[in-house]
């Protein structure tokens, strides 16, 4: 076979000297086009979201790589901010194999492939028993319904306001507790969007984080089942109390959101992607109970050393 002409040659040399000299591509800072906003207003947006947004009822497939190990289910949720959660995992062919309940101080784990459930204390490492994201049951309430959950007792409107360059968006900083939480929005259109947060210690290196993608309108119960949702039945059996059907609007969320723990890359943490939902449906306190199989083996856990208290 014939080599390329030698005239060839001169050009591909040209251009590998020209990359050595300019190196690879760099990421530009964006500049903020607009004026700052101030900490008063952020916390106007974000106070807003959380007040019109109390609960879910939703599916959704979550994909956890955290510890290495890549698991994917299919998981119903019903959710309350105040921290009460219920979680399903279903998988292909076996069904239901997993659920999880939490008033936002106790939990119930059934695992009915190994005819096993345990009980005890909502901390962190318990939550995460099915959802593999680590924190309070509120906490976790809080970014599934697309934003971070404020520490106790602190007012947003007296924040630090800051401008993150690589991603174009206004931050939001309050106090915390062990450092600093970090709220992170981007305006498109005229309108404020939260798009991600970060807990950070005292040092300002990330705690956890996630960001907020793909956002979609979701109905409320109301827009999703008419007027009327008086006996409605919700994704997780739960069934709807008369005369609590919320006004018929939508609210704009995300449709996938991402967590990581620390520094490390989302691809290391958990990804969860709805497929429906609605959202401040009625609930009911049975749907946060779980009530023993018989014959199921029931085990009595604590909390790991260290571990910080369960709070509601």
């Amino acid at each position: 076979m014939k080599g390329p002409p030698r005239s060839c040659f001169p050009a591909a040399v040209a251009t590998l000297a020209l990359t050595a000299l300019l190196g690879c591509p760099k990421h530009l800072p964006i500049a903020r086009a607009y004026q700052a906003p101030t900490a008063d207003e952020l916390a106007g947006v974000l106070a807003a979201k959380q007040q019109a947004v109390l609960s879910m009822n939703a599916r959704a497939r979550a994909t956890s790589w955290l510890g290495g190990e890549r698991v994917r289910a299919t998981v119903l949720m019903l959710l309350e901010r105040g921290g009460r959660l219920r979680f399903e995992a279903e998988v292909s062919l076996q069904g239901t194999v997993a659920v999880l309940v939490t008033d936002g101080r106790q939990f119930t784990f059934l695992d009915t492939v190994r005819n096993e459930l345990r009980q005890g204390p909502a901390c962190p490492a318990n939550v995460a028993s099915l959802i593999r994201i680590p924190l309070a049951p509120a906490e976790v309430a809080a970014i599934l319904l697309g934003d971070a959950r404020l520490p106790a007792g602190v007012d947003p409107a007296s924040g630090v306001v800051d401008w993150d360059a690589d991603r174009g968006a206004d931050v939001l900083s309050v106090r915390r507790h062990d450092g600093w939480l970090r709220f992170l929005f981007q305006r498109s259109g005229g309108t404020t969007r939260l798009v991600g947060a970060i807990a950070a210690g005292p040092d300002h290196r990330p705690r956890w984080r996630t960001t907020f993608e793909d956002f979609t309108d979701v109905p409320t119960a109301g827009a999703a089942k008419g007027a009327d949702v008086t006996g409605a039945t919700g994704a997780t059996g739960a069934t709807a109390p008369s005369g609590q059907a919320p006004a018929a609007r939508s609210v704009s969320l995300p449709g996938t959101i991402r967590f990581a723990e620390g520094d490390t890359s989302f691809d290391e943490g958990v990804e969860i992607k709805f497929k429906e939902r609605t959202i401040n449906e009625p609930t009911t306190d049975e749907a946060f109970a779980l009530p023993v199989p018989a014959g199921t083996t029931i085990l009595h856990v604590g909390c790991p050393p260290g571990s910080p208290p369960p709070v509601r």
